[in-house]
């Protein structure tokens, strides 16, 4: 018997699902970002952050470019399918700000 609901389904909420990442989407649907900017901006350590980003990366969610110049700059940004969740990442925004307490 096939206990799973739907593959697809459950490897996105997996993603998703994960801490930081929804944060992580959600600042980088303003645009570009450099790391030390996501890092302030929600809070979470250089290590984990690191560390999604590169799991983000690699689902092609996020696109990272580095600049060659001097010190390097990098910045991360939404590819077309990290863009494709901006309407449930707003209906999760909108639905927090009527149901959740601050």
């Amino acid at each position: 018997m096939d206990t799973s609901i739907c593959p697809r389904f459950e490897k996105s909420m997996e993603l998703l699902g994960q801490r930081w990442m929804g944060l992580i989407i959600y600042k980088l649907l303003e645009g570009p970002q450099r790391f030390c900017s996501i890092e302030s901006t929600i809070g979470v350590s250089g290590r984990v952050l690191s560390e999604r980003l590169k799991i983000l990366e690699h689902q092609g969610v996020v696109h990272r470019e580095v600049f060659p110049e001097t010190p390097v700059r990098i910045e991360y940004s939404l590819t077309d399918k990290g863009f494709a969740l901006e309407p449930l990442i707003r209906e999760l925004e909108k639905w927090s700000q009527n149901w959740m307490d601050a």
